[in-house]
């Protein structure tokens, strides 16, 4: 009885968490191919730069406690009241910080008036403090629905005030307060939505236990961040804010997929795999099905969009942005791995193993910094290539724990893997060959004719190879609907 209810929360809450990114990245996906018809390249490449830092910064709010919270067995809302007032703290410490350093930030990228975007994009690290709390809260106790509520409002709110002022030609300040927007109207909803409220509570104890747990991962958290975007702070200083805007928007695509699915499937499977942390068996069940669905969702997309990436470029954002499809290719190689990379690191936090998660973050920016030196030596283009296939090579490293853990090996894992990932190839071939052949003078009607044609392509392999993944998803879609 407790596993089935396991299972249909489980289910739920991955039905709501699929729902919500959907929407909402839905949502924020069609405000930004306005605002790309808009904008330059050069404007996105500015707030790009700015943005970097702000994610840094993010992360010391963010990261680390709300994995704890979601972890540490018997959390109360002490806990959560005690946290949130922390990362107030650690918010405002940081603002400061970023308010000094404007000044030397827009000297280093030499860009007139960047300090005045600095000083205000930061702000966001006051609701997003709230925002991490507020999540860990809908996570721990699946409260997926009312997030999908609040990130969809949010969504709306902000497109509506960026793209108002991008047509009244505010530049740059446009993307600057769909952030800000966005991330005020999300604490706002939520706070609506969920039914936890801050208290006025602070037990220091209650925090140290946690930050016990928690600063392995914010350490570990704040390499993965940091190296994630060293390559946007490297290609805006090298070279210029308009190639970074390229760079960005290349990314965007394959990144909204996979964080879209990856997001939601982690948010599920932590608090998910926390309560099987005692079984192993069970635990390693739980990630094989995991991986597999995760796979057959994730891999068809990306490879997908590597076929018709020529294609939506132009359609979606006009020739001036044809100079990101390299990138965007070359991403969406990079993202094909997040099924694998997730999978393993939530099962490693699943089990309370933080300092395990911390060397394999250590282990991963070794060969980061490897790949990045190699990179620099050549162009842009080889640089982000060497970065994909750095991300393949991290499979094994973030694997490696749960062989011992659980007895779960990377070459296990990549025998799940392998039958999503040989239908995406064959269904990404037939497309590109589609596309190539196609005679369609219309670049929207190419783009549409290519995805109907790929999903139609995969969804008959996966039916005639007879996928588990596939029917157990038709099996889980039908008994949602008769609900």
């Amino acid at each position: 009885m407790a596993q089935n209810d396991m299972k249909n929360r489980v289910a739920a809450g991955l039905f709501w968490k699929l729902l919500e990114n959907g929407g909402a990245q839905g949502v924020q996906f069609v405000i930004a191919i306005i605002l790309a018809r808009l904008l330059t390249p050069a404007e996105y490449g500015v707030v790009g730069i700015i943005t970097i830092f702000i994610t840094i910064a993010n992360t010391f709010v963010q990261s680390g406690f709300s994995t704890a919270l979601i972890q540490r067995r018997g959390a109360d809302e002490i806990d959560f009241s005690s946290v949130c007032y922390f990362e107030l703290a650690i918010a405002a410490v940081l603002y400061g910080l970023l308010y000094l350093a404007a000044p030397s930030i827009e000297a280093f990228y030499g860009i007139g008036g960047l300090f005045k975007v600095v000083r205000t994009l930061s702000l966001v690290l006051f609701p997003g403090a709230v925002i991490s709390v507020q999540t860990a809260w809908v996570s721990r106790n699946m409260e997926f629905r009312g997030l999908f509520f609040s990130t969809l409002t949010a969504s709306l709110v902000s497109g509506a005030v960026s793209i108002g002022m991008a047509c009244e030609g505010f530049g740059v300040w446009a993307m600057v307060w769909q952030q800000i927007s966005y991330y005020l109207a999300l604490m706002a909803v939520l706070f609506v939505t969920v039914s936890w409220r801050p208290r006025l509570c602070f037990a220091v104890r209650r925090v140290k236990a946690m930050f016990a747990f928690g600063w392995k991962l914010l350490c570990a958290s704040l390499l993965d961040t940091i190296f994630n975007n060293l390559y946007g702070l490297l290609i805006g200083k090298i070279y210029n804010e308009e190639l970074l805007g390229s760079y960005n928007r290349g990314e965007q695509f394959p990144k909204l997929v996979a964080s879209n699915l990856g997001a939601a499937i982690q948010a599920v499977l932590l608090p998910a795999f926390s309560a099987e942390q005692d079984s192993p068996e069970r635990l390693r069940s739980m990630m094989r099905r995991a991986i597999r669905l995760s796979s057959f969702l994730v891999l068809p997309m990306l490879l997908g969009l590597f076929a018709v990436a020529d294609t939506l470029v132009l359609a979606l954002l006009g020739e001036k942005w044809m100079i990101s499809v390299p990138f965007l290719r070359m991403m969406c190689i990079s993202y094909c791995f997040w099924p694998i990379h997730i999978t393993n690191l939530q099962a490693v936090n699943a089990v309370g193993r933080s300092d395990i998660f911390l060397t394999l973050e250590v282990v991963k920016k070794l060969l980061s910094v490897i790949a990045l030196v190699i990179g620099m030596q050549f162009d842009v283009y080889i640089m982000v290539g060497l970065k994909a296939f750095q991300d393949f090579l991290c499979t094994f490293v973030n694997a490696a724990p749960n062989q011992r853990l659980l007895g779960y090996s990377i070459l296990h894992q990549w025998m799940d893997v392998a039958p999503s990932l040989l239908l995406s190839v064959v269904m990404c071939v037939a497309v590109m060959v589609f596309g190539a052949w196609a005679p369609v003078a219309s670049a929207w009607m190419k783009l549409a004719l290519q995805m109907i044609f790929g999903v139609a392509v995969y969804v008959f392999l996966a039916w005639l190879c007879r996928m588990e993944s596939f029917f157990y998803l038709w099996k889980m879609g039908k008994e949602r609907l008769k609900r």
